[in-house]
């Protein structure tokens, strides 16, 4: 990871500043994602936060995404509490229609037909380049515009379905889910012009899968309002946590493949040795129900907090800030962002150094490796917390480590691969069996 004000990167912001591929006009690309606000998650996250780099290098985005006709109105409230972008982003975000997943409350599926007929709505606007964002629907109606059109399409790769399928699929064998998966992420990237992968761990994984489009390397930056720490004391008098006492911290949605299990199970001995320890959990998700029960066969009530989703410039700003330690076991990351958001306002972390989340955690700059057993992990945690000297450390550390991982930095890159892509012909067969539409 390069600092932000090296020369190298400067010369990029310049030069894409300038970015104007058809004449007298910027460069516009179109977002197809599956998922997006007020779905929050980490795709949702990375959208809006590379929008707004590339906003700001002149670089226009459309998203095209689910709409969310249930929470419609309460999602543009959220959208603007979290800043999700100004009316212009807003307005150029197309909604189609969708239906429920089954079995999955927060996810909407974008209908076949719109994606069938989202080159004929965007008629009268140009595009340079498709960006997809998610292998589901997004894939194939991205692809099929930008096949239609004639201009390049890429992916980024955000989610490690090969240890993620089988915590929602339990009547097919691991192994059998796990072949689908190598086979679709070939089978899908291979497709494409390019795949934007957010950490080098990741981008071996689809090498290993037998991925042949060029990778590149390029992670959700973090934007500077993620480096204002919140009021702790306020979170503290809300949630009715005493002063004195030590908070562990977790944030992410409340998914199986996050490991939040693995927590409650570390919990469970921590509390042993320090009673008056607790576990705070921000976020919600299909496996809350399950970690609730959990818990309460743990008997750890009084030692677990879960507190739901938080908006990001109010409750969760200031629940970071009421932590002593920001804990993560999750195995599954292709980055770990939410890492560098506990990091960027001063929270050491304790977590597992696993896929992408190592690039954070083995720097050893405000972030420790902790074990892979819930019994070390415990140990791990009481001794941190039993050292205040370098907590203190740990904490200055995260936030200058955090500051390298610049937004912007990482939209002049994300800028730069588009300008490659749009100036150069393109070098790939799209043809490829469609989903039918309906």
């Amino acid at each position: 990871m390069s600092a932000t004000g090296s020369a190298a990167e400067q010369d990029m912001l310049d030069e894409t500043r300038a970015l104007t591929p058809r004449a007298g006009r910027p460069l516009h690309v179109l977002m197809v994602s599956d998922v997006y606000y007020p779905r929050i998650n980490g795709v949702s996250t990375s959208i809006q936060t590379f929008r707004a780099a590339l906003a700001a290098l002149g670089v226009r985005v459309t998203v095209v995404a689910p709409d969310y006709p249930a929470t419609s109105i309460a999602g543009d409230a959220m959208a603007s509490a979290l800043h999700v972008g100004d009316s212009a982003a807003r307005a150029d975000t197309v909604r189609l229609p969708s239906r429920a997943v089954p079995l999955d409350p927060e996810d909407r599926l974008m209908q076949w037909s719109a994606l069938a007929d989202l080159d004929r709505r965007l008629s009268r606007t140009e595009f340079d380049l498709v960006h997809v964002q998610t292998p589901f629907a997004a894939h194939y109606g991205g692809l099929r515009l930008a096949q239609a059109r004639g201009i390049p399409c890429i992916s980024t790769y955000h989610t490690h379905f090969e240890e993620y399928l089988f915590h929602y699929i339990r009547f097919l064998p691991r192994s059998a889910l796990r072949f689908a998966a190598r086979w679709l992420a070939r089978h899908q990237c291979n497709a494409l012009d390019a795949i934007v992968v957010p950490s080098q761990p990741m981008a071996a994984t689809l090498r290993d899968y037998g991925v042949s489009t060029p990778l590149t390397v390029i992670p959700t930056g973090l934007p500077e309002s993620q480096f204002v720490r919140g009021d702790g004391e306020q979170f503290r008098r809300t949630w009715k946590i005493a002063p004195e006492r030590k908070v562990a911290l977790f944030v992410g949605r409340a998914a199986h493949e996050k490991n939040i299990g693995f927590l409650l199970e570390m919990m469970a001995r921590a509390c042993r040795q320090e009673p008056q320890l607790l576990l705070v959990i921000a976020g919600e998700g299909p496996a809350l129900p399950a970690l609730r029960r959990q818990a309460a066969d743990l008997k750890l009530d009084d030692h677990v907090r879960f507190v739901g989703y938080l908006p990001r410039e109010g409750g969760l700003r200031d629940c970071y800030a009421a932590a002593d330690v920001f804990t993560f076991a999750s195995l599954t990351e292709t980055q770990g962002l939410v890492l560098l958001e506990a990091m960027a306002i001063g929270l050491p972390v304790l977590a597992i150094a696993a896929l992408g989340a190592a690039e954070i955690i083995r720097p050893e700059r405000g972030a420790i490796a902790a074990a892979a057993t819930p019994e070390a992990f415990a140990e791990q945690l009481l001794t941190l917390l039993g050292r205040p000297a370098q907590l203190a450390a740990m904490a200055e550390a995260a936030v200058a480590f955090a500051r390298e991982w610049n937004a912007a930095a990482q939209g002049a890159r994300l800028a730069a691969l588009y300008r490659e892509l749009v100036r150069a012909p393109l070098t790939v067969d799209f043809t490829l069996s469609l989903p039918a539409t309906r």
